[in-house]
């Protein structure tokens, strides 16, 4: 139990931080605008249709410059990809699916088209109901659908703290949610990162910049089909 609550301190520490671009004032107490993460000019960047990552401190990048943290990542992607898009990090440290579908609304302002669901670490390290999370998700899902944005699920896994039954089940939500749906599911956004030191910054929760990079490859296999098929149905409406 004392190192589960190291691993739910770990996540939620950072909400004081960096808030990935979510805060909705600036320090000077004006309205702060999203977070863009990488930009040729304003002016065209603030003309693309937008793509929302909608997370906790994996998503904000905690402990990593703003430039490190895979949303900003997938940016270059899309951008070296020729896919005009606005990537906006709508990560908040210590966030829970109740968090995020509490912010749903403002984090999905403008000309929002795509959805990255990547919400529910925090409930598992809290061990929160997964009746709770699911409803959450579901919620947070069926809103974004509603206005007309495409949708990704972000697989996570519980810490093994919470015990196998409690890690099975937790992991089953997404499924289910994804097949019923029937959108793309990254099956694990840390696949391939999680549980590796040399991936992760010390408090081995959070990606190091290399660990980052490889959640940015995780989430761009489900993302790059997705942007490209919506650039083209705007090509063609547009036509």
């Amino acid at each position: 139990m004392r190192r589960r609550g190291i691993w739910a301190t770990c996540l939620i520490i950072g909400s004081g931080l960096w808030l990935g671009g979510c805060s909705r004032s600036g320090a000077d107490g004006t309205e702060a605008l999203p977070v863009v993460t990488s930009a040729p000019t304003t002016a065209e960047r603030g003309a693309q249709p937008r793509i929302v990552i909608l997370g906790d401190s994996l998503t904000a990048g905690f402990g990593l410059t703003r430039e490190a943290s895979y949303p900003a990542l997938l940016q270059k992607k899309l951008d070296a990809a020729g896919l005009a898009y606005q990537v906006v990090n709508a990560g908040i440290s210590g966030d829970t699916s109740a968090g995020g579908l509490e912010r749903l609304d403002w984090s999905l302002e403008g000309d929002v088209r795509i959805v990255v669901v990547a919400l529910g670490a925090n409930d598992g390290l809290r061990g929160l109901p997964l009746a709770q999370l699911e409803s959450n998700l579901q919620a947070i899902i069926e809103r974004a659908q509603a206005r007309g944005a495409k949708v990704i699920l972000a697989g996570l896994k519980a810490p093994p703290e919470a015990g196998p039954d409690y890690g099975a089940r937790f992991e089953a939500v997404y499924r289910k949610l994804a097949q019923k749906f029937r959108i793309p599911l990254i099956p694990s956004l840390l696949e391939g990162v999680a549980g590796k030191p040399e991936l992760n910054q010390t408090d081995g929760i959070h990606p190091n910049e290399r660990g980052a990079a490889l959640v940015a490859d995780n989430v761009w296999k489900a993302l790059e089909p997705i942007a490209r098929q919506a650039a083209a149905g705007t090509a063609q409406s547009g036509s």
